[in-house]
């Protein structure tokens, strides 16, 4: 490669990383990981208490790369078609046509994923490593790139499974955001008077 491609990666970097700031204020270096962790096509489990910006990071970067973005609310009564799809019957043909679900997009914020039963959680194993899914004995690919942020709360035990380590295996990065210190919380207050910045968050890279 030379300077001049890496001087024009450095600046795509660099003004990928700045839009991010203007949603995520105060934590540089959680942007970088998340940054290299992109670049890497590596997923990354974000461990944190809520309310620290988990979700919004997620659509921060989405919409900074212009990537289409689901988020799906990990419950105990997830299946795995709920994320994966299934095959939906249509009377008018008599024919069973295939739904994607939310895992077809490239980034995907699986919230809370703990809580699902191990079953559901499994459904992301072949995903994560291999950017496909095998449903109803049918190989899917799956958009490229393909990303997964995964969300989970250490403190609170009941009601939640823990990840197997095929699982864990699975994430390049585990990511701990932490409260922001209290100027950059008032720095946050003031920039969501009106709107929040998310709104308003346009793509400096190309999904490519």
């Amino acid at each position: 490669m030379t300077d001049t491609a890496l001087a024009d990666a450095r600046s795509k970097l660099d003004r990928l990383k700045q839009n991010l700031a203007t949603v995520i204020q105060g934590k540089p270096h959680c942007l970088d990981i998340l940054i290299i962790a992109l670049l890497a096509n590596g997923s990354v489990l974000m461990e944190d208490v809520p309310g620290v910006g988990k979700t919004t990071l997620a659509k921060a970067l989405a919409r900074s790369v212009d990537l289409t973005f689901h988020r799906v609310q990990f419950t105990p009564d997830l299946l795995p078609a709920d994320i994966l799809g299934s095959s939906i019957y249509n009377p008018n043909d008599g024919t069973f046509h295939f739904r994607n679900g939310p895992i077809f997009c490239h980034v995907l914020l699986a919230d809370e994923i703990n809580r699902a039963s191990p079953r559901t959680q499994s459904a992301l194993l072949e995903a994560m490593s291999e950017a496909q899914a095998t449903i109803e004995g049918e190989r899917h690919v799956l958009p490229v790139p393909f990303f997964v942020l995964a969300t989970q709360n250490p403190v609170e035990f009941h009601g939640t499974y823990p990840l197997p380590e095929a699982q864990l295996d699975r994430f390049l990065i585990l990511l701990d955001l932490g409260y922001p210190d209290p100027d950059t919380e008032v720095s946050i207050l003031y920039s969501q008077q009106e709107e929040h910045p998310l709104e308003h968050l346009q793509p400096v890279l190309g999904g490519d």
